[in-house]
C-alpha cells in the first residue's frame, strides 16, 4: 500500500478549510452547489469502500456529479482534501468523562477506540501524519488522550510520549489484522487451511531435536493463531503489557 501525507497542501488553503475561516462573500458565480461537509463526507466513503488509491479528485468529482474543474474551486487538491478527511474521521471516536475512571482503564478504552476508528477507515493506515493536521478535531482527540494521563507526575513530554506509544500500538496491531485477513483473501485459504496444507511439507525437513524451542513454542502458537478472534487477542495481550510499563513509569514519578 503507497503511503499518502498530510500535511502536503497550501498550508493557508488547509487552515482555513479545516476551521471554517474562509471568507466565502469574495467568491463570485453563481451560488454554491456542494457543502464542504458534503465534499469531505463523499471522499471519506470513497476511500472506505474502494482505498486510498481509487481516491482521486476527478473521481471525487465524479460521485459528487460535478466537473473536476468545479470541485477545485472548492478544495485546491489531493493534499488538502486528505487533510480534512482524516480531520473529519477524527470526531468519530467517542470520549466519555474520565472522572471515576482509572488512568488504566482510560488508556484501554482509547485504544479500544482507535481500533475500531481504523477498522471503519482501514485507508487510515496509509496516512503519515508526520506533519501532523492542525484541525479542531484532531486537536480536541489529542486533548482528550492527553488528559487520560494528566496528573500522574509524567512531565508533559512523557504524556505526550505516552500518547503517541499508544497510538503506534494501535496502529500496528490493526495493520497485522488487516493483513491476515488480506492473506487470506489473496490465497483463498483461511489460516487453518493455510496450515493444514504446509504443516505436512515443514514435517518433512523440520528436525524438532535441532529448534526444540521453536518446535513447542511454534505448536502451541500455531494453535492459538488459527482462531478467528487471534488477532483481537494479541492486541489484548500487548496493550496490557504496554500499560504495565507505563505503570512502572508513573511508580517511578510517585
Amino acid at each position: 500500500m503507497a503511503t499518502e501525507y498530510t500535511g502536503t497542501g497550501d498550508p493557508i488553503r488547509s487552515m482555513e478549510l479545516l476551521w471554517g475561516t474562509a471568507d466565502e462573500t469574495v467568491r463570485r458565480g453563481p451560488r454554491p452547489k456542494l457543502r464542504m461537509p458534503d465534499v469531505v463526507r463523499t471522499a471519506v466513503a470513497l476511500a472506505d469502500r474502494d482505498g486510498l488509491a481509487a481516491l482521486s479528485m476527478r473521481r471525487l468529482a465524479e460521485e459528487l456529479g460535478v466537473t473536476a474543474m468545479s470541485l477545485y474551486t472548492y478544495v485546491p487538491g489531493k493534499g488538502e482534501l486528505l487533510d480534512l478527511m482524516t480531520d473529519a474521521v477524527c470526531a468519530e471516536t467517542a470520549r466519555p468523562e474520565h472522572d471515576g475512571r482509572s488512568w488504566r482503564e482510560r488508556l484501554t478504552g482509547i485504544a479500544r477506540e482507535n481500533w475500531e476508528l481504523y477498522r471503519r477507515h482501514p485507508w487510515l493506515l496509509q496516512v503519515a501524519t508526520n506533519r501532523p493536521v492542525l484541525g479542531p478535531n484532531l486537536i480536541a482527540k489529542y486533548d482528550y488522550e492527553l488528559r487520560a494521563v494528566d496528573g500522574l507526575g509524567l512531565t508533559d513530554v512523557e504524556m505526550d510520549m505516552v500518547v503517541a506509544l499508544l497510538g503506534d500500538f494501535v496502529h500496528g496491531s490493526v495493520r497485522a489484522a488487516l493483513n491476515q485477513a488480506q492473506a487470506q483473501e489473496h490465497t483463498g485459504m483461511s489460516e487453518l487451511e493455510w496450515w493444514e496444507k504446509f504443516q505436512p511439507l515443514l514435517a518433512k525437513v523440520f528436525d524438532a531435536e535441532r529448534f526444540p524451542t521453536a518446535s513447542r513454542v511454534g505448536a502451541a502458537a500455531g494453535e492459538e493463531f488459527q482462531a478467528a478472534s487471534a488477532p483481537q487477542r494479541t492486541f489484548a495481550f500487548g496493550l496490557e503489557r504496554l500499560l504495565d510499563g507505563v505503570e512502572a513509569l508513573v511508580q517511578t514519578r510517585s
